[in-house]
């Protein structure tokens, strides 16, 4: 069924300007397009340059976390600039303003981390340098490789190839996701998500607007894929009973098996030489059993491994 935007306005998406942030920007507003037969001069897309953009020199832990995506695109949401927020929902923080809502979910992409550099893990050279920036992606490479070396490795897909032809690090880590996205999708060696946990939330775009916006909240609720929700939802609450900061190393994964939800999930140390991991099956309507795993984890952990659990994801 067709619906009609009001002729004086268009439907304004906020969108980081990186090329991915673009490219999933796109792709919701084609579906939001097919969805209710608009052109695509209904929906605006409005780029913002994120903090997260801007500094590219450091960890994002170091420098204020997750908040560098959405600090901007909120405040403009708020200042009512835009209509809705197009987020990598990875990059999202687990407590979001009370007045702003996640109205939809697209499909999820392939929730798979790419190595660059290497056929595989074990592939890697001894005493390998590896770039990444993100807690999980090291902690779990010790794990499997505690003779490497991790360095701090940030940059769009294009930055982080350049980078790694030119001798700076021996391999990286891409998204699947991403690179799909980009039309990329050829480089590198896929990692099975079974045996390398992806990040919580990985290879999802979630839109996010005003609670209050009935018109606006409508319209997103078209292109919502209810498995791909319940899934993100379910790792988001698993996060919220850690209580992780962005030092926090956690890797999870979702599938579903018939009307049940079955999410895997460890914890690491930051060295790698500490693993603990759980799984629980679960209805989609159930939001205690990803919060009772969570907890699970904790109380399985070290102490040590805990105290890097004591901030705000």
């Amino acid at each position: 069924m067709t619906s009609t935007l009001a002729s004086s306005r268009r439907l304004r998406l906020g969108t980081r300007q990186s090329p991915l942030a673009m490219a999933q920007a796109n792709e919701t507003r084609s579906r939001l397009c097919a969805a209710h037969g608009w052109t695509v001069d209904d929906v605006e897309l409005v780029p913002v340059l994120a903090g997260g953009d801007r500094i590219q020199d450091r960890a994002l832990a170091d420098i204020g976390g997750k908040a560098l995506w959405t600090r901007e695109l909120d405040q403009w949401l708020a200042e009512g600039r835009i209509d809705a927020a197009v987020h990598s929902m990875k990059d999202v923080e687990t407590l979001r303003p009370d007045s702003l809502t996640i109205a939809a979910i697209l499909p999820r992409a392939d929730k798979a981390d790419v190595l660059l550099g290497a056929s595989s893990i074990a592939e890697l050279p001894q005493n390998a340098t590896v770039g990444t920036s993100a807690p999980r992606r090291a902690a779990q490479l010790l794990s499997h490789r505690p003779d490497c070396r991790v360095v701090t490795f940030r940059g769009n897909v294009a930055t982080r190839q350049r980078k790694l032809a030119e001798g700076e690090v021996d391999a990286t880590f891409l998204a699947a996701a991403g690179l799909d996205r980009l039309g990329e999708s050829g480089i590198g060696t896929r990692l099975d998500p079974q045996e390398w946990l992806p990040a919580p939330a990985q290879a999802a775009i979630g839109i996010e607007c005003h609670r209050d916006a009935d018109e606006v909240r409508g319209w997103l609720s078209a292109i919502d894929h209810a498995p791909s929700h319940d899934e993100v939802m379910a790792e988001r609450a698993l996060l919220a009973a850690l209580g992780g900061s962005c030092h926090s190393a956690v890797a999870c994964l979702t599938r579903h098996d018939g009307n049940l939800l079955v999410l895997r999930a460890a914890i690491f140390s930051p060295d790698g030489s500490e693993k603990i991991e759980g799984e629980t099956r679960f209805s989609s309507s159930d939001e205690d059993a990803p919060l009772a795993l969570g907890r699970s984890l904790l109380a399985r952990a070290s102490a040590e491994l805990r105290a890097t659990f004591d901030g705000t994801a």
